[in-house]
């Protein structure tokens, strides 16, 4: 398996930034780590090991990325603050990250992308899903948060930035005429959660998603695995091995 380091400057976050890219040739897939995480958090956990047959026939490739939650989600300072820091980070992968990562790819600037990650990765996969649909047109989301309205995320201050980064918020308020609306059940987008230990508040904010979706007639994958299955990386595990090849089969349909 062929794996590159790159470290690259950012406009958007003012700041060098990390990453690191697996395999060859084939659809690029963004992976987003876990609340906190860093680049290399899937390589620690030897996940791209699981799906390696796909990476070495060129099949996928894999671009991994640093957040900063920590400066965002994670942070105690103002919602005003950590908002734009996150919308900060949202810019920096479409509009940085991904074209650097497609060009070293070997791939067309317009080609359209895979995104995943697990935990908050997949509330960040889902919402660069939902928001740059022409980009992102296949998206694996496991155990994520997609309301955060109920989540201790926020303090009492919203604006445009709270709003644009809360799937639910957005979503609730998209006309179903929308070229997003049609382009979202165009796409794959794969909602995936079980519903064992740690899972109840994020499988609550699914059903709500779900809830919106169909009230605009919004066809997407929810995947509800079953009471075992816990918010942790035995089952994403397990979920990534699953889902992957259907979504290559996709992919190349």
């Amino acid at each position: 398996m062929q794996v590159r380091y790159f470290r690259e400057w950012s406009s958007q976050l003012n700041r060098m930034m990390e990453f690191k890219m697996y395999g060859h040739s084939g659809k690029l897939c963004l992976v987003i780590p876990c609340q906190n995480g860093r680049f290399f958090e899937w390589e620690d956990r030897q996940m791209f090991d699981l799906v390696s047959e796909y990476i070495d026939n060129g099949s996928i490739q894999f671009v991994t990325c640093d957040t900063i939650d920590t400066e965002a989600w994670s942070s105690h300072g103002s919602t005003y603050d950590r908002m734009r820091k996150q919308e900060a980070w949202n810019n920096y992968i479409v509009q940085e990250l991904m074209p650097s990562a497609l060009y070293k790819a070997g791939l067309d600037a317009q080609s359209t992308c895979m995104v995943t990650g697990a935990s908050l990765g997949a509330s960040h996969a889902a919402n660069l899903a939902f928001r740059y649909p022409y980009l992102f047109d296949q998206c694996l989301a496991l155990s994520g948060l997609y309301d955060f309205e109920p989540a201790w995320y926020y303090d009492a201050y919203r604006d445009e930035f709270s709003y644009n980064n809360n799937p639910c918020a957005y979503l609730s308020n998209l006309d179903p005429n929308h070229p997003y609306a049609h382009k979202y059940s165009e796409n794959q987008i794969i909602i995936c959660c079980g519903q064992g230990n740690w899972e109840q508040e994020g499988l609550e904010t699914v059903h709500r998603l779900k809830q919106i979706l169909d009230s605009k007639n919004i066809h997407i994958w929810i995947d509800i695995w079953g009471q075992d299955v816990y918010h942790d990386w035995p089952w994403w595990e397990t979920q990534l091995k699953y889902f992957i090849p259907k979504m290559i089969e996709w992919a190349y349909k």
